[in-house]
């Protein structure tokens, strides 16, 4: 009688256990969600190049005489003020002399001149001589005043900065001898720096002055905000490729700094998602959402894909959080454990 009453207690306890063949039951992953919403972001095209001055924001300093640097009071990269000392420059002797023979030359024909006008008030002389006299009074006098402008008759020159800005450029050395019109120093406006970059010829036609932009160090260092400034019609021949220039605020960056410059060349509308919420290998575009504590594959179409952000279209659930940081790791009916963003 004992046995038989134990039996029916044996079966039921039997009856409940697990199976050695049963599947173990999948792990959860742990993930982080975020709310999902529609919208539109830049879409930016990269290019690469440097900081130099615009194209009419810079000026060489040259004098129109031959001649030696006497001191140089400058280098590459000097921030100068408008009216400060960048070269003191000798005038050949040749130059001060030929100003000499024409003050000369001058004063000969001035008193010719006098002479003329008086010989004529006696009859010995005509009044075409006396043109003639005047002609030479008024010759004598525009050579000494080009002479004058170019500085031939000053022996010394002082050159000066015409107006604030960096000096970009020295082409000579204290104690070089010039030829006439040979650049010394180019100097460069204060807030005429631009970054020059290389465009792609492919996506040159979707960018247009007055776009916004964005430039960046290639060493580092936030995003400077800019605009489109110039768009060049033809190939670069050294690089060819399409040369932009943005603008930049004054001191932001030092000419030929290597720099990154992003123009937004237009807004692309569509879902808002992380770019890591976005899973491209193994299969199509997808992204997951959470439904009833499982991850819920759907896939899309990536309309722009971004450093941080991409756009894109398909059947998402409006009102159901998105996996961000784990969707990697996630396959579609997966438990999860999440984390709110």
């Amino acid at each position: 009688m004992k046995t038989l009453a134990l039996l029916p207690l044996v079966l039921l306890t039997g009856c409940g256990s697990s199976s050695p063949s049963d599947p173990p039951p999948t792990p959860s992953v742990l993930v982080s969600l975020q709310k999902i919403e529609r919208g539109s972001t830049p879409e930016w095209v990269t290019a690469y190049g440097s900081a130099a001055p615009g194209v009419s924001g810079s000026d060489t300093i040259s004098v129109p005489q031959p001649g030696q640097v006497s001191r140089l009071a400058v280098t590459p990269g000097s921030t100068v003020r408008a009216g400060q000392v960048l070269v003191v420059f000798t005038t050949d002797p040749s130059s001060v002399s030929a100003y000499q023979q024409a003050v000369t030359t001058l004063s000969a024909a001035q008193k010719q001149r006098a002479t003329t006008a008086q010989l004529l008030t006696q009859q010995l002389a005509t009044r075409d001589q006396l043109v003639q006299a005047e002609k030479a009074v008024s010759d004598a006098q525009a050579a000494i005043a080009a002479l004058r402008q170019s500085g031939a008759g000053q022996p010394t020159r002082i050159l000066t900065a015409p107006f604030g800005g960096v000096v970009t450029t020295v082409s000579v050395a204290q104690g070089d001898r010039t030829q006439s019109g040979a650049p010394l120093v180019t100097l460069a406006r204060t807030g005429s720096i631009v970054a020059t970059v290389g465009l792609d010829p492919a996506r040159a036609g979707r960018v247009q002055v007055g776009q916004r932009a964005k430039v960046v160090r290639l060493n580092g260092g936030p995003p400077i905000p800019a605009r489109v400034v110039r768009v060049d019609g033809v190939l670069n021949p050294k690089t060819h490729m399409i040369n932009v220039d943005l603008s930049l605020p004054a001191g932001a960056v030092l000419p030929n700094e290597a720099l990154r410059g992003d123009i937004a060349v237009g807004d692309v509308a569509g879902w808002i998602v992380p770019h890591r919420a976005v899973v491209t290998a193994n299969g199509p575009t997808s992204v997951f959402q959470l439904v009833a504590g499982k991850a819920h594959l759907i896939k899309v179409n990536l309309l722009l894909a971004g450093e941080q952000i991409d756009v894109v279209e398909g059947p998402i659930l409006r009102n159901r959080p998105l996996i961000v940081d784990g969707a990697y790791q996630v396959q579609d009916g997966q438990a999860v454990r999440s984390i709110a963003r």
